[in-house]
């Protein structure tokens, strides 16, 4: 569904200061409180948002967010990251592509390449890339989640631990201030460890809205990972983390 202008700078005010309120926004955008109380209510249909009395609040704590609403959130970001994440994987390489957005926005930059072998867990990255000849898809047997096409439970730990591939592209839902990554599914954080594993070199791509957000299960830390590719990293922990496990840190809007 198409975000206006309007709808997206609601979204991103929401992001900067937790909520926002009705009032505020009428006056803001200069236009009724029935107008932004629509606005809303559209926003929280989608999942975008979370309404409050007065107002919205952006989700965080354990609730997750409907797989197309979270497709649409910093949709910009998640290309750019998946680009920078191509361009450190030759041809010829073999990995692992996981569950998530940004992870599959990394799976479209990869079109280009030639001769990949990529093992996935996620349905829309292996239908994605099947049709390319080019490309040797590998999928998981397991759970199917309905709601993101995402495989997932112990034959899918199984399958992946037949491997040793030279790259692993991760995605999380949230990334604590002291480097935990963290999800909501514990049946996807087992496959998720087994992929970090597996695997010669991590690539951890997350987009900036994964510092404001929280998850309950523990994937494994930021320490573990080899490259860390984001939109733009503002914690300083998370930076020394980075600095002191020597995880090479990307940031694709630092020019």
């Amino acid at each position: 569904m198409f975000l206006s202008p309007r709808h997206n700078e609601i979204i991103q005010m929401a992001k900067d200061n937790g909520r926002v309120l009705v009032e505020d926004l009428a006056r803001h955008f200069a236009v009724t409180p029935q107008t932004i109380r629509k606005d809303l209510n559209d926003l929280c249909d989608q999942r975008l948002l979370t309404r409050i009395h007065g107002g919205a609040h952006f989700p965080s704590g354990i609730e997750n967010m409907e797989y197309e609403a979270r497709r649409k959130i910093a949709s910009d970001e998640k290309q750019a990251i998946g680009l920078a994440a191509a361009r450190l994987i030759p041809d010829h390489a073999s990995l692992f592509i996981n569950i998530g957005t940004t992870t599959e926005a990394v799976s479209k930059a990869l079109l280009d390449h030639d001769g990949l072998m990529v093992i996935t867990n996620n349905i829309n990255v292996a239908n994605r890339m099947r049709v390319y000849p080019s490309i040797e898809v590998v999928i998981a047997g397991g759970v199917v989640r309905g709601s993101d096409g995402g495989i997932v439970g112990e034959a899918a730990v199984d399958f992946i631990k037949q491997f040793k591939v030279d790259y692993a592209v991760i995605g999380t839902s949230a990334i604590d201030h002291d480097g935990a990554l963290l999800d909501f599914d514990f049946r996807e954080v087992k496959v998720a460890q087994a992929i970090i594993a597996n695997a010669r070199h991590v690539i951890l791509v997350a987009d900036s809205t994964k510092f404001e957000r929280t998850a309950p299960v523990r994937i494994g830390h930021l320490s573990q990972v080899d490259t860390f590719i984001t939109d733009r990293c503002e914690l300083p922990s998370v930076r020394n983390i980075c600095r002191d496990s020597e995880v090479d840190l990307v940031e694709t809007s630092v020019s």
